[in-house]
């Protein structure tokens, strides 16, 4: 049998579903997977895959996958599953089980080439170790070029570094309409490439989106900031040190709220803080990205006002 496999969304839900493929593989061993995505190449060289397309090259679908066949479709959207709009689970575990797909913990998984690995390496060659940025994120049309619910604050991703400028090469993932920073190489590419460049960094800082996916499914620890603990909790990973915000400090205007709290454009009216310094405390992630801590169980750090940057900051351990 042939299972069709629909993924609709940016290249971060593509990364995320490998780890739901996998599942499903599992529970199909001896059907046949044909990906239909935005984003092929999120499912390059994985094994498991028999047929791998772009939304523009499915010419002939019917006839080869459909007319006469036995098949079933994936293609639901799992961020209109009420367990994900709960908030209280895991983007793949509700993908899985929208589907009846026994979920066993699977974690996405990304798939590089020896050649890429040594082609994309040379061209991001270093005198100086990696610490790699990718501070906004988002569609390249979207109306604003920063939204508060993801991106990192300017000021406070400059601060972050400038404390690591002398001793690091700091690369920072950006497309020319997303916001520079000083001090800094802007690298946009190919996706393939910019997996590469996530492999062999030194230290890492993400916002939620493609590259803490990316770093997840390569098993790349990276320090990664979300708006609050609910969206940690349906698109963090174990594998990273996931930062929470401060709470806000004003109440926001959530007239327009429908099936999340905050719109990710970054609705100017909904923003729940006076301003942008404080949302994060650059302090703390400047400590946490120096002691590269080692963990056996997610840590969720919430950020704490910045008059408490003389004390560690508390680490909750999260269970899977």
């Amino acid at each position: 049998m042939k299972i069709i496999f629909q993924v609709d969304g940016g290249i971060g839900k593509c990364i995320a579903a490998n780890g739901v493929l996998k599942a499903v593989k599992a529970q199909y061993p001896d059907d046949e997977l044909i990906v239909v995505s935005g984003y092929p190449e999120a499912f390059l060289c994985n094994d498991i895959i028999a047929e791998n397309l772009r939304f523009s090259e499915l010419q002939y679908f019917w006839q080869r996958h459909i007319q006469g066949q036995e098949f079933r479709v994936m293609a639901h959207n799992p961020y209109l599953e009420t367990a994900f709009i709960k908030g209280d689970t895991h983007l793949i575990k509700v993908w899985c089980e929208m589907f009846g797909v026994q979920y066993n913990g699977e974690q996405p998984e990304l798939f590089l080439t020896n050649r890429e690995y040594n082609f994309f390496g040379n061209q991001f060659a270093s005198q100086k170790p990696i610490l790699l940025l990718q501070t906004s994120g988002g569609a390249k049309e979207q109306p604003n070029k920063y939204s508060w619910t993801r991106d990192m604050p300017r000021a406070t991703a400059q601060k972050i570094v400038d404390a690591f400028a002398n001793d690091y090469h700091v690369v920072h993932i950006r497309r020319e309409d997303q916001l520079p920073l000083q001090n800094t190489t802007p690298v946009h590419a190919d996706f393939r490439a910019l997996f590469v460049l996530i492999a062999i960094s030194a230290k890492r800082l993400f916002i939620d989106s493609f590259a803490q996916h990316a770093a997840a499914a390569l098993s790349k620890p990276s320090v990664v900031c979300f708006i609050d603990q609910t969206v940690a909790t349906q698109f963090g990973y174990d594998i990273h040190t996931n930062i929470i915000a401060h709470p806000p400090t004003k109440k926001p205007e959530l007239k327009h709220a429908y099936l999340s709290k905050y719109n990710i454009t970054g609705t100017p009216t909904e923003f729940p803080y006076s301003d942008e310094s404080e949302i994060y405390n650059a302090e703390q992630i400047i400590e946490l990205l120096k002691n590269d801590p080692k963990k056996e169980e997610a840590i969720i750090i919430k950020q704490t006002p910045k008059q408490s940057t003389k004390t560690k900051p508390k680490k909750k351990l999260q269970k899977a």
